[in-house]
């Protein structure tokens, strides 16, 4: 179509209407506002600091609340960046496991099939265990929680979701067992991107939710088992056989 990205085609994201592009409409809409708001904030700190202290001071203090509050603003705007250009966050977690993780030892997979259940994100695989992620962006007023245990986004269950996520992650583990003859076990990760993610990081329907870095944190300080080197490598090598590229089959050749 004349006119569109051939860069962007085919993403919802940039479509007239959609939740992204209301989204960017209003935060403009809202720029004259944030600016009178972040100039009162300013001015009454200015006033109150320059008279209990000095003039010198007040200005500093103005000057540190109108960035705090320019900061407040373009964080929560930021941290929206994944969903407004309609991904998932796939790729922004690869590059975060490959300077962080990956440079303590463990291994990670991108974009493998279980077969049966479809394509994963990412597997992760170290000294504490395995991990299978999966990545999903919000909108940044979508309220995630666990209550009683059970997942709740903006009030509603997951349970198709919820029930498709684990019996992969169970899946990969029994197929990766059988290759490596080591007993292992896959813990199912959300990654999310964006929203409002309560208490993270929460367990829910045996699913781990939590932002990247509170991801990443999670998975150093949490170990669900004690492997070697030796079997980091073994498993490795299972986990790529086991569980292909894209339903590519692979043989043990």
């Amino acid at each position: 179509m004349f006119g569109s990205s051939i860069y962007l085609r085919g993403r919802d994201a940039f479509t007239g209407g959609s939740p992204q592009a209301v989204y960017e409409e209003l935060w403009q809409r809202g720029r004259k506002g944030r600016l009178r708001t972040r100039a009162i904030l300013a001015g009454v700190t200015l006033l109150l600091c320059g008279a209990l202290v000095n003039a010198v001071f007040g200005v500093v203090m103005a000057v540190v609340v109108a960035a705090a509050d320019a900061y407040f603003h373009w964080h929560g705007y930021n941290a929206s960046k994944v969903w407004r250009r309609g991904l998932r966050g796939e790729e922004r977690m690869g590059r975060l496991l490959r300077r962080t993780l990956e440079r303590r030892g463990h291994r990670v997979l991108h974009n493998r099939t279980v077969p049966g259940h479809g394509t994963v994100d990412q597997l992760i695989i170290g000294p504490g265990g395995l991990w299978l992620v999966h990545n999903d962006a919000w909108h940044p007023e979508t309220e995630i929680g666990s209550h009683g245990g059970t997942l709740f986004i903006d009030g509603r269950t997951k349970s198709q979701m919820v029930r498709g996520f684990t019996e992969a992650s169970a899946e990969a583990g029994r197929l990766i067992a059988e290759r490596a003859e080591i007993e292992v076990k896959v813990v199912p990760v959300l990654v999310v991107h964006g929203g409002r993610v309560k208490k993270a990081p929460f367990r829910a329907d045996a699913i781990v939710f939590a932002p990247p870095l509170k991801m990443v944190r999670y998975i150093l300080r949490t170990p669900i088992a004690d492997f070697s080197a030796e079997d980091v490598e073994e498993i490795t090598r299972a986990a790529v056989l086991a569980l292909p590229i894209g339903g590519r089959t692979t043989s043990d050749a």
